[in-house]
């Protein structure tokens, strides 16, 4: 199944937000992405009725199985992706804001390279 950038994003953010806060609501991923209500509530719909996540009565938000991977995945890229930039010098903010710029558009060559060279790096 083809997941859009978008969809990568609100999941992605997902899981930043049950490790930094435990539980996750829309109007969380509201506040971290600034999007309106109307949009989170869509998007939740359409992930939700993909499989990639469930919402409980109260309105808490968890990754299913599906939804983590993908999470998890990007996340990850996000991650490995700031750490390069930041050897290269780039601050920690900005780092993090290109980072998220680029992350879904690598290939999977190009990022084993950089996973490669941040491993070199750390190791030296």
């Amino acid at each position: 199944m083809v997941i859009h950038e978008s969809a990568e994003d609100y999941l992605e953010s997902i899981l930043i937000l049950q490790e930094q806060c435990g539980s996750v609501r829309s109007i969380d991923i509201v506040n971290k992405l600034g999007y309106s209500k109307p949009s989170v509530s869509i998007a939740m719909k359409k992930l939700r009725e993909s499989g990639y996540i469930s919402m409980a009565a109260d309105g808490t938000i968890t990754l299913n199985d599906s939804g983590m991977e993908i999470a998890s995945r990007i996340y990850g890229r996000h991650k490995t992706i700031t750490r390069l930039f930041q050897y290269l010098g780039v601050s920690s903010e900005q780092a993090a804001i290109d980072a998220c710029k680029v992350e879904h558009d690598l290939s999977q060559e190009t990022f084993d390279r950089i996973c490669a060279f941040v491993e070199r790096v750390e190791e030296a």
